[in-house]
């Protein structure tokens, strides 16, 4: 059970909900937007494939941007191509100019939340607070922040730990950290495991439930469930979060391919009440 003085702070999560585009997959990314609304979700998180996905399909940047405005649904985090982090030469150069456009395109909509991951490439260290400096920096000059999501897949980057050690040498007020429940269960920090996170450098939270087996060889682990199924501690979590007077939105990324076979409409409804459900309990 929550703290009585921490309730109030819980029931406001449930107001700040996201339907993560990755959750439903096969469901072109137009659709994903009415069906978010539609299921009772607060906002969406985006991807930078969802915007290439509307360029193949021949919108303009411009077409993209009415198009996700007129969706009638908020945007909550807007994704960037993932790779920067070790990225060097015209690949870093090529990057920076696509986060620049994803910050653009963030702006127009509403959103001043970027989020970017580690990627599957792997370097120094080094490079990667240059380069995640350099990141921020780009965002500030749009107004926005960043936020950096590790992975426990990850062959380096893969610990709560190696994350804040990035964080705490990138030094930027424009940076932060993205925590996602899956990772932190699967490196170890799961419940409580963040608490020795200062509330100031979350920027951004992305969840859902994680089975007791963990997956072999998943680069980008598409085994996730639903709240309430698998092994993730909710009540702490939450309790945590309350604690830390979290702002932002939760954020429900739930790639499996089981909820990619099915109506969109109702996994989204299901991911969204199983959300609730647990917040009110």
């Amino acid at each position: 059970m929550y703290k009585p003085e921490f309730k109030a702070e819980v029931a406001r999560f449930a107001r700040r909900l996201a339907l993560h585009t990755w959750t439903l997959e096969s469901t072109p990314f137009p659709e994903v937007l009415r069906v978010a609304r539609e299921a009772g979700w607060n906002a969406v998180e985006i991807r930078r494939s969802d915007v290439l996905q509307a360029y193949k399909a021949g919108y303009t940047r411009e077409k993209v941007i009415v198009m996700i405005g007129d969706a009638g649904i908020p945007v909550a985090v807007t994704g960037t191509e993932y790779g920067l982090l070790f990225a060097a030469g015209a690949e870093r150069k090529r990057l920076l100019a696509v986060l620049d456009e994803t910050c653009f395109i963030a702006r127009a909509v509403g959103c001043d939340m970027i989020m970017t991951a580690t990627g599957q490439a792997a370097g120094s260290l080094d490079t990667a607070v240059a380069n995640m400096r350099a990141a921020a920096d780009v965002v500030a000059g749009h107004g926005l922040r960043i936020a950096y999501e590790f992975s426990s897949a990850h062959q380096t980057m893969n610990t709560l730990d190696i994350a804040q050690e990035l964080h705490a040498r990138v030094a930027h007020p424009a940076f932060g950290l993205l925590l996602d429940t899956y990772h932190l269960e699967r490196s170890g920090a799961g419940g409580r495991g963040f608490a020795g996170v200062p509330a100031e450098h979350i920027f951004a939270i992305q969840y859902s439930d994680v089975p007791v087996t963990a997956p072999q060889g998943m680069l980008r682990p598409t085994d996730r469930l639903t709240p309430g199924r698998g092994c993730v501690r909710w009540a702490e979590v939450f309790a945590l979060l309350a604690e830390k007077s979290y702002q932002g939105y939760l954020s429900y990324e739930a790639p499996n391919p089981e909820l990619w076979a099915r109506p969109a409409v109702e996994a989204a409804r299901e991911g969204v009440a199983a959300t609730r459900a647990l917040l009110g309990a």
